[in-house]
């Protein structure tokens, strides 16, 4: 697993990223991909804060499920939070990592994985354990980021690319998109779809994706490489300071498999 850990103010943080309108849009995109009917039952495996679960348990409605599993304890508290939505399904919790999933042979007709694969050590194990409790032409939808295509406006570009390479640290495969295609046929998925899912953050915004991700970064590089706590606060406040100057993009890319 990821060297970053989603203790309680870790995961705080990416909650309050994940309700911004960038993740916003991002959850929409993938709602369509899925393209969930009344009575699905579905798995949201890296559940997090447990918004994009509770989107899908008002689509499945009450003759559907919802499954969730994560490996975060205080990300689990805060889906807890979400698990009883109206007119949908109870949303079902558990802990458990991808590569054991705690249910049946063909248990679901749709996984759903979001940035979450990215962080795992063994993606073959997670896949085929997605595709066993799958249903035969059931179908996967995943979404992770190649990190080298971010695009990040620093006075500092040298700090920034130190900054940038020790983040790519808290990730199993910070490039991951690359091969899964690849590891999705490995594991008995057809690729029916792709497209990528793009960020953009043009002048500062406190209440956009990429301003969220600030504290994260600047918490978790220090001491990697050669970042040191100094170059983080700075690194941080040139970016607040950019005003108008202020621009971030970032590629996401979206996968929808078909079980074999």
């Amino acid at each position: 697993m990821s060297n970053l850990q989603f203790d309680p103010e870790v995961s705080r943080q990416i909650e309050a990223v994940y309700t911004t309108p960038d993740v916003i849009e991002q959850r929409r995109v993938v709602r369509i991909a899925l393209a969930l009917r009344p009575g699905d039952r579905v798995l949201d495996v890296g559940v997090g804060p447990g918004l994009l679960a509770a989107e899908m348990a008002a689509e499945v409605g009450a003759d559907g499920r919802v499954c969730g599993v994560d490996v975060s304890e205080s990300m689990l508290a805060i889906a807890g939070t979400r698990a009883s939505v109206p007119g949908g399904p109870k949303i079902e919790l558990e802990s458990a990592a991808a590569g054991r999933l705690p249910y049946g042979a063909e248990s679901f007709d749709v996984v759903v994985s979001t940035q979450v694969l990215e962080y795992v050590e063994d993606v073959a194990g997670a896949l085929a354990e997605i595709r066993r409790v799958l249903r035969p032409a059931g179908r996967v939808v995943v979404l992770d980021t190649d990190w080298d295509s971010i695009v990040w406006r620093s006075r500092d570009d040298a700090r920034m690319a130190r900054v940038l390479t020790a983040f790519e640290e808290h990730l199993e495969d910070p490039h991951l998109p690359r091969t899964l295609g690849d590891s999705l046929a490995g594991a008995g998925f057809t690729v029916t779809h792709r497209d990528v899912v793009p960020m953009l953050n043009a002048g500062f915004d406190p209440r956009t994706y990429s301003a969220g991700l600030i504290d994260i970064v600047a918490g978790f590089v220090p001491g990697r490489g050669d970042v040191t706590e100094a170059d983080a606060k700075a690194w941080a406040d040139d970016l607040r300071s950019l005003g108008e100057s202020y621009f971030f993009s970032l590629n996401r890319y979206l996968f929808v498999a078909s079980a074999l």
